[in-house]
């Protein structure tokens, strides 16, 4: 796992009890360098996976005060190397909170920062998206394999959709609020484009590349449950999710640009296959991505935060099985009729 520095400054009588306060916790190194006007600069080294409960602990006792700060930095290398021996106490039935399994991702507040970052609607989300759409539009007209996969390597379809997974996972409207109106966005741009280039193009429905899309099958679904786990896990290891983004794309992005192009080429009926099918991964990715985020710890610090998430995730996890169910059956009535 990757190590990261905890920088905060305190006042000397702040500082004074902050070794009893982290005796408990698991730290490569912790230092308090003097500064001027009798403030404290505070350095801890330690393993991500670690961070958490530390953070957690300097938040309850020192946050709040507004002038007091926290500064998470990742830390490419340190020497001489850090190495854990393990601790044979720990192995051990010791039930405090310091002592309890740690799990092996980033911090809670790290995790919410990159994700945040990714759900947001910019130009450059937008563009993106545009492009992606374009290349994918004439893959799929041109029955190019290659071609598709390069507009699923530029579709910034991740970030929104494992935003809403967290925002879910920890009751947080405003993230959960910016995740689905980015991911709604680029969902409309996407169809809207499809279904003009759709009208200019002679759309062939039964292009292997088309035809594949306009229905949905039990290995869709497991792709998509596939490429929300992974997401999930690809920003809570704090990993490079540039590939997961690929493998998410390719459940989301060629059904929504397939729908819209036979939308556009006179095809409605096969249009709204390739979008239930477009739907179903949708569910799909969001669903494994607030079971995996559960699976992983990830939970609120406040109590009422925490009774808040957990409504949510039950009301979430109900509703998508839900339409996910209703999905599905209206896709087997479909190829009954």
């Amino acid at each position: 796992m990757a190590l990261r520095l905890i920088e905060m400054v305190l006042t000397q009588s702040d500082s004074a009890d902050l070794d009893t306060l982290l005796q408990d916790c698991t730290l490569l190194d912790l230092r308090q360098i003097r500064l001027a006007e009798d403030d404290v600069l505070v350095r801890i080294l330690l393993d991500a996976e670690h961070s958490e409960t530390v953070l957690d602990l300097l938040e309850k006792h020192y946050t709040t005060n507004e002038k007091n700060r926290l500064v998470i930095l990742a830390v490419e290398a340190t020497l001489p190397r850090a190495e854990i021996e393990p601790d044979p106490v720990a192995a051990v039935s010791d039930q405090s909170p310091a002592k309890e399994k740690t799990p092996e991702r980033i911090g809670r507040e790290e995790l919410y920062e990159d994700i945040k970052n990714g759900a947001r609607l910019t130009r450059v989300y937008m563009a993106m998206v545009v492009l992606s759409t374009v290349v994918a539009a004439i893959g799929l007209n041109h029955n190019s394999v290659a071609i598709i996969i390069g507009a699923m390597v530029i579709a910034p379809l991740l970030g929104p959709n494992v935003a809403l997974s967290l925002g879910t996972t920890l009751g947080d409207l405003s993230l959960l609020r910016h995740g689905f109106l980015t991911a709604l966005a680029g969902a409309g741009a996407t169809l809207v484009l499809s279904v003009l280039i759709g009208v200019l193009l002679d759309v062939d429905p039964t292009l292997p590349e088309i035809a594949t899309r306009t229905q949905a099958g039990l290995g869709d679904i497991v792709l998509a449950l596939a490429s929300g786990c992974a997401g999930a896990l690809a920003f809570t290891t704090g990993g490079s999710a540039t590939l997961i983004g690929v493998m998410v794309a390719v459940a989301l992005l060629p059904p929504v640009v397939a729908s819209g192009l036979l939308l556009g080429g006179g095809h409605p009926a096969l249009a709204i296959g390739a979008f239930s099918l477009f739907m179903v991964n949708l569910i799909c990715i969001n669903l494994a991505g607030v079971t995996t985020f559960l699976a992983q710890g990830i939970k609120p610090t406040n109590w009422w935060e925490k009774d808040r998430a957990a409504k949510a995730t039950r009301t979430a996890i109900a509703l998508s099985t839900v339409l996910l169910a209703a999905l599905a059956g209206l896709i087997l009535l479909a190829r009954l009729g």
